[in-house]
């Protein structure tokens, strides 16, 4: 497994993404306990989780107690294994969404979430989504508060655009350590948040990389040029995406998200799949 950086720590270049493990169609416990555990035996060291994965209000915190269920269980050889959560989306009766990204609401949120994944400090705290009732530097500036009180060792948002990236780095005093946005071959309009991060040497993680729950198969058909190239490397058309991805700028870490053993470890393998540059033109 190759490597990159998230701040200052060095994680898998591939990640697994947790939400499938916990919201609507879910896989039965001892599938995803196994799937967590299949994700680390193959190299990965970034776990991305959040507290509203989940199928509403009634099991809230779902994915990071599953999520630290299964690291328990490896016992040592989750040594080294970075957790990233997320907090300020929430769950509602009949499994809606809302938002609160209050500095009330995010302090208590974070407290909720050390306690559940059982760690002294979080390795990364992303505030989830904008929350329009709340200004947004006072948002960042809980982020910088928790960093400061050594609840959480780095902060990120996610799905936010370029002039909220830069101010909440400017309200983190030069700290944030990475953003989580939406991109595949798909969603190309995160692109100039991908190319500010690399600008900006911020870790930039990009969720649903294959389209999305129930998507991944059908790249090949949304994408010919993938399924010929895989062809061509003995590679699948959705590792050659996320070596697609991996090629767009060192601080690219995709998080796949996964729901069964073999999901994890064949995206774990893009890591070894080398594409041209034609190749990568012709796929971009």
């Amino acid at each position: 497994m190759r490597t990159r950086r998230i701040g200052d720590v060095e994680v898998s270049a591939i990640g697994l993404g947790g939400m499938p493990l916990s919201i609507e169609g879910r896989p039965d416990r001892e599938r995803a306990l196994a799937t967590v555990r299949a994700a680390v035996e193959a190299g990965v060291t970034l776990i991305d989780t959040a507290d509203a994965y989940s199928f509403d209000d009634q099991d809230f915190g779902h994915n990071e107690e599953l999520i630290a269920e299964a690291l328990r269980g490896l016992g040592s050889a989750a040594d080294g294994v970075f957790v990233a959560t997320k907090g300020g989306h929430t769950r509602v009766a009949g499994g809606g969404w809302a938002l609160n990204g209050s500095p009330d609401y995010l302090r208590s949120a974070c407290d909720a979430s050390l306690k559940r994944l059982g760690v002294e400090a979080i390795d990364l705290y992303q505030f989830h989504r904008p929350d329009p009732t709340v200004p947004l530097a006072d948002s960042f500036g809980t982020l910088g508060e928790l960093l400061d009180a050594g609840k959480i060792k780095q902060a990120g948002i996610s799905n936010f655009n370029p002039d909220e990236i830069r101010q909440a780095n400017e309200v983190l005093g030069g700290r944030l350590a990475a953003v989580q946005n939406q991109f595949s071959p798909s969603y190309r309009s995160s692109e100039p948040e991908l190319e500010l991060c690399a600008e900006m040497g911020i870790a930039f993680l990009p969720w649903s990389p294959l389209g999305g729950i129930g998507k991944a198969g059908a790249l090949a058909e949304r994408g010919t040029a993938f399924a010929e190239i895989a062809e061509a490397h003995g590679a699948s058309p959705q590792q050659v995406c996320l070596a697609w991805m991996l090629a767009k700028a060192p601080v690219v870490i995709p998080i796949p998200g996964a729901s069964r053993p073999e999901s994890i470890r064949s995206s774990a393998e893009a890591t070894h799949v080398e594409l041209t540059a034609d190749e990568l033109a012709r796929l971009d």
